[in-house]
């Protein structure tokens, strides 16, 4: 039977602990602790012995030296039946439970105006070390870090459940701890302090959202956790499940998709997403004829899609969802209740609320795991203005075809390239990706516009990497295409202005790099 006598205390987040010591003072269980953490049981009642008292050894220097004690760490790192006789030697009475949480780096640094003096004095160094040494003897000491466990450890105490597997549990879940907080200072070191973008060394820290019941196909497994190093405080990942079933690994891949693409957009937006790729975009006065444009773009892809909105999501819209398409998950800042009680009446619906939507520009990184390796890349956050383009044909476009290619440009991000858009009034028309040339992007594109009686004549083309011949502008010259957005830097740039020319079409060079290749462009002689 597990026995413990003697537990030391020491905790930052006090979530819990007032409760939790007054069930271990029930027990006949001796509490050690320290500084405010002993001053908040004292006033509660409960008898504590301060660590300082324990090990006849002062807390110093503002509190950096506490715990760091033979008599502590002594108590924490003896083995039972080995280390008896040097433990009695040195006066060390050993310490069955430690209950140790870490200074709050995290917070500390995440504010607007922290200085690196108290970032460094939110350095825990005492408790990390406590921390790993009762893991490292977990056969001997409970370790608990997170006050979730301390209903849990009560019960399975009162019933003599401490098994061994409870606690290898609990002290892998410690070294996670200590692990995650150190890739925080690590970061901040990096990121704030060297300005270093990509360290020698890359430490990945992230916590467990959900396990799922299979991957991509269902004979892989999945889970999804949340980015500890991001940045960002609102993203898909700290949304609020209002109802449905429990999402899936491609609910979550897609809605993520969906999630930054209309989080481009400052006007009331729409975009539904189906297998990774923005299947409808449309901008408008309000989300309903946003949602309904959008949808009208692809309706077949929609089916079983993800929709996302910029604006809260209203009753009527919901209802027009519902009546109009089968849809897998819904994504808005806030669902209004009149909206939650319609949708209600689709409990398989997965809808989530995101609060106010972040903002776009970030310093974020995208990671891709490819086989003995990770790529590493800044977000895609480049926007573009009309002071960035650089007209290169006799015919220049007008504000309307300006605005619509800037729109175009936005939403190409999103599209898997090859990516061809067509785009009209703030609206997609034919959206073609994947394919492994940009002509027959263009041609799916032109396919999909003619299915759903949608009219390309006088629509915008946007391609997200240069077209390298002038096969591409000659293959929609026959659709009416009145202007096209492209990045230009293909060595053959003056023969595509060319082709432009001969079909009057109006043609655009951003003059940045491009999103999908990182090169420079190369400004053809004519321009």
């Amino acid at each position: 039977m597990t026995v413990v006598k003697r537990a030391l205390v020491s905790v930052s987040d006090k979530s819990g602990v007032v409760d939790f010591c007054k069930a271990l003072s029930e027990l006949g269980i001796e509490i050690l602790s320290t500084g405010g953490t002993a001053k908040l049981l004292t006033e509660k009642n409960i008898d504590v012995v301060e660590v300082s008292e324990y090990t006849a050894f002062p807390e110093m220097m503002d509190g950096r030296v506490k715990t760091l004690h033979p008599k502590i760490h002594g108590a924490l790192l003896g083995r039972r039946g080995v280390d008896d006789a040097v433990m009695k030697e040195h006066g060390i009475t050993a310490i069955d439970l430690v209950v140790v949480n870490l200074y709050p780096f995290e917070e500390t640094v995440g504010k607007s105006n922290c200085a690196f003096e108290d970032a460094i004095e939110n350095i825990d160094i005492g408790g990390p070390a406590m921390i790993r040494a009762a893991a490292k003897n977990h056969e001997n000491v409970v370790v608990l870090v997170d006050p979730s466990d301390y209903e849990d450890f009560i019960e399975k105490y009162e019933h003599n459940q401490i098994t061994i597997e409870y606690r290898q549990y609990l002290a892998a879940k410690a070294f996670g701890h200590t692990a995650s907080y150190d890739a925080a200072i690590n970061q901040y070191f990096n990121k704030e302090i060297l300005k270093i973008s990509y360290p020698d060394q890359l430490i990945y820290s992230g916590n467990i959202q959900s396990k799922l019941r299979y991957g991509e196909n269902p004979h892989q497994t999945a889970a999804f956790y949340k980015d500890d190093m991001s940045s960002n405080e609102r993203n898909l990942a700290s949304s609020r499940k209002i109802q449905g079933k429990d999402l899936s690994y491609n609910n979550i891949a897609d809605g993520a998709a969906a999630y930054e693409c209309v989080n481009q957009f400052s006007s009331p937006a729409c975009v539904i997403v189906k297998h990774a790729n923005p299947c409808g975009v449309a901008l408008d006065d309000n989300i309903k004829k946003a949602y309904m444009r959008a949808f009208s773009t692809d309706p077949t892809s929609a089916f079983g899609g993800i929709i996302a909105f910029n604006r809260p999501l209203d009753g009527e819209t919901a209802k027009l969802i519902i009546e109009k398409q089968f849809v897998e998950v819904i994504i808005a800042p806030e669902i209004s209740s009149e909206a939650e009680t319609i949708l209600n009446k689709k409990q398989d619906v997965r809808v989530l609320e995101t609060g106010k939507f972040f903002d776009s520009d970030n310093d974020d990184y995208d990671l891709k795991k490819i086989s003995g390796g990770l790529l590493i890349q800044s977000a895609d956050d480049g926007k573009i203005s009309e002071s960035d383009l650089k007209i290169v044909t006799q015919k220049k476009p007008s504000k309307k075809e300006i605005s619509d290619m800037l729109f175009a440009w936005r939403v190409g991000k999103y599209v898997k390239s090859n990516a061809i858009l067509f785009c009209k009034d703030n609206m997609t028309i034919g959206i073609g990706a994947g394919q492994m040339s940009r002509v027959y992007s263009a041609r799916i594109a032109a396919i999909k516009a003619a299915d759903e009686d949608l009219d390309i004549s006088n629509s915008v083309m946007s391609s997200d990497a240069f077209f390298p011949f002038r096969d591409g502008i000659d293959a929609v010259a026959s659709y009416g295409i009145s202007a096209i957005i492209q990045p230009g830097g293909s060595i053959r740039d003056d023969e595509v202005i060319a082709a432009a020319n001969e079909n009057n079409i109006a043609c655009l060079l951003y003059t940045s790099p491009s999103p999908r290749d990182g090169l420079l462009s190369r400004m053809p002689s004519s321009a």
